[in-house]
């Protein structure tokens, strides 16, 4: 989501304001507070192991989609059905299913209408008259009878309330609902539609009734979308049916059916260069917008044909007023895939948008080496309304960026296609377990894009991402990452992302070394490719894979708000004489801890760098060491390179000639 990542950026320019103070509760290090254990994961069992992956009874359950929908252009309406087929793979019997309404956020009476602020926010679902979902019927087919339901519809959520239960271990149930909703024109900044001079552009997302999810966890998990709080959804396959005006061209998440029903033959033969060509193919040109002709039905119509398989989600877009480009994507097994840009005209040139399905595509293949490999046929990147958001196979990004920040935020939104579109975590409560994740491997990318393209770019990172974006320079009162999105400050969100990442990269980098860190986030996102990870699974996962006891830093990093101050308290020489050694006195003053990076200088011209582990802080607050000088130490630094988040600077560094 951009707006959210611009403030992550933001975070970056700040000066060190928790240099001039620090949270109450971060006077006084106590060892106790880490080396009790209070803070364990629940027991492993047979759902979830103890080594943080899926146990030998873990289970899940299915929701398969076929959707009949249709676009009316004028009205700007849905009217659509969808037959669901549930499978109910867990040990309990249901006698009631619970299903999402995410478009009823947008009726003036829903929760989310009454919980936002009256100054508005990106997420505002000020209320239209004609807003939220229509349900006009609700069938139920089981065991062999069809029935009526009446649903009960509290807010954005329906429970259908079964005659029959639906019993354990592979019962399957079929729900049939006819719906219809009116699109708002601003959808909280994750779908809507915009009307240009050249045609109409129409970003569908949330467009369903979908199932919630039902897992070992919380039993059905409920939470009304408030509009900040992201998704959790089920896995399953779909098969979908959009009808929209004939001028129009319907994008969709997954492959298209029926391209040569929908499609010119010009057009069918540029997408199947495309398939075969590293280079971006235009499909359709500028100039060729607003030009195609297809045969329609009595209504003017066409109808188009996509599948998506093992998907948690699907997303559209329907327009008569974008250029569309696309290219191959090469993946580690040999497979190709799609990548896929269809954006506003005015948005193209080689600072802009035309370079946007390059971005796409490296995106891709890089994530695919370095996390998991790309599951999917295509990626549809959308440049018009929606200033930032994703959808398995599809992203919303903003027209109006280029260079640098139209690369981040590509690479960030297609990289949410592994965090949590493939990676199936609770987004709706745990936003630092997708959007922190993404964040993360969003950097690592820029690293390397093109040679290292942006890799300084000032617009980014402001000299240096890693050592700019820490916690040292979050606002002086923050929340825990753990608190859910709706209860986080709407000025805070961007904790989520930067927090979050720059946690993952001192893991990587300082405590564990790249080699470990490495193989267990891979171990994590291989374990829980398309299932439901919680964040204590990530916790034990990367514990047991990296082979050392994180939780000290798991509680610090996500459970508190506490700050390392880290400091050079004294320096003197073994007996006196340079020549046996030196003895350096360095001290926890705050309630963080992380190793310590101690850089040494000596008179005689050599520098040396010691590190020394998170254990040195298990009897106190304060550690000597003994270092093999062999003359006179000149400085003593602390975190030369600033990779650590430290406070206070000011004590991090001893210097003979100011003694």
């Amino acid at each position: 989501m951009k707006k959210i990542l611009l403030l992550s950026l933001k975070l970056i320019s700040l000066s060190f304001l928790f240099a001039q103070t620090q949270v109450q509760n971060d006077a006084g290090y106590n060892p106790k507070d880490f080396y009790l254990p209070t803070f364990n994961p629940p027991p492993g069992n047979s759902f979830r192991s103890a080594n943080g992956t899926p146990g030998p009874a873990y289970w899940q359950n299915t929701a398969d989609y076929l959707i009949h929908a249709s676009l009316n252009a004028k009205d700007t309406t849905i009217n659509a059905d969808v037959t669901i087929t549930y499978t109910n793979n867990s040990p309990d019997r249901l006698d009631y299913l619970w299903l999402q309404l995410d478009q009823n956020v947008y009726e003036p009476s829903s929760r989310s209408a009454a919980a936002t602020s009256y100054l508005g926010s990106r997420w505002s679902t000020s209320g239209y008259p004609k807003a939220g979902y229509h349900v006009s019927g609700v069938t139920v087919h089981h065991n062999g009878e069809n029935y009526l339901v009446k649903p009960l519809i509290e807010d954005t959520r329906m429970q259908l309330r079964l005659l029959s239960p639906m019993t354990a271990n592979g019962d399957r149930i079929s729900i049939t609902i006819n719906y219809s909703f009116f699109i708002p024109g601003y959808g909280s900044d994750r779908m809507g539609r915009i009307s240009t001079p050249r045609g109409q552009v129409f970003e569908l997302a949330q467009w369903y009734p979908r199932m919630c999810v039902y897992d070992d966890v919380e039993g059905w998990n409920t939470l009304p979308y408030m509009g900040v709080g992201e998704f959790y959804c089920e896995y399953g396959n779909f098969d979908y049916y959009i009808t929209a005006p004939s001028d129009m061209i319907v994008y969709g998440s997954g492959d298209l059916q029926n391209p040569e029903q929908v499609l010119t033959p010009e057009e069918n033969k540029r997408l199947a260069l495309a398939s075969k060509s590293d280079k971006t193919v235009t499909i359709i040109s500028p100039e060729e917008i607003g030009k195609r002709k297809m045969p329609s039905d009595k209504n003017g119509s066409l109808t188009w044909h996509f599948t998506m398989k093992n998907s948690r989600d699907i997303a559209w877009v329907a327009s008569n007023a974008l250029v569309w480009d696309a290219a191959s994507v090469h993946l580690p097994s040999g497979r190709t895939a799609m990548a896929m840009s269809a954006y506003l005209p005015e948005s193209a040139g080689k600072d802009g948008w035309s370079r946007a399905t390059e971005y796409l595509k490296e995106s891709i293949e890089y994530y695919s080496r370095e996390f998991f490999e790309y599951p999917w046929n295509n990626a549809v990147n959308i440049g018009a309304w929606v200033t930032g958001m994703e959808y398995p196979g599809m992203i919303f990004c903003s027209p109006d960026d280029k260079t640098s920040k139209l690369w981040f935020l590509i690479s960030h939104e297609i990289g949410h296609n592994w965090y949590p579109m493939l990676v199936g975590s609770n987004e709706r409560k745990y936003m630092w377990q997708d959007e922190g994740f993404n964040s993360y491997i969003n950097y690592r990318a820029t690293e390397v894009f093109n040679q290292g393209e942006y890799k300084n770019d000032d617009t980014l990172y402001n000299e240096n991402y890693w050592a700019n974006l820490n916690i040292s320079k979050l606002p002086l009162q923050h929340d825990e990452l753990m608190v859910v999105p709706e209860a986080m400050d709407l000025n805070e969100t961007d904790l989520y992302y930067g927090k979050t990442a720059y946690g993952l990269n001192v893991l990587r980098n300082v405590v564990l070394g790249k080699e470990r860190f490495d193989y267990a986030f891979q171990y994590y996102t291989k374990s829980w490719a398309f299932k439901h990870p919680t964040p204590y699974d990530f916790f034990n996962c990367m514990n047991n894979a990296a082979g050392d006891d994180l939780n000290w830093f798991w509680k610090e990093w996500f459970y508190t708000t506490w700050t390392l101050d880290q400091a050079v308290t004294a320096v003197k020489y073994y007996n006196n004489d340079p020549s046996k050694g030196i003895l350096i006195t360095i001290e926890n003053k705050g309630k963080m801890i992380l190793p310590c990076i101690i850089e040494i200088t000596q008179t005689n011209g050599k520098k040396e760098s010691v590190q020394l582990p998170v254990e040195i802080w298990q009897r106190g607050g304060t550690w000597t060491f003994r270092y093999a000088s062999t003359g006179i130490v000149d400085k003593v630094i602390l975190d030369p390179e600033h990779v650590l988040p430290d406070v206070n600077r000011k004590n991090n560094e001893w210097n003979r000639s100011k003694q």
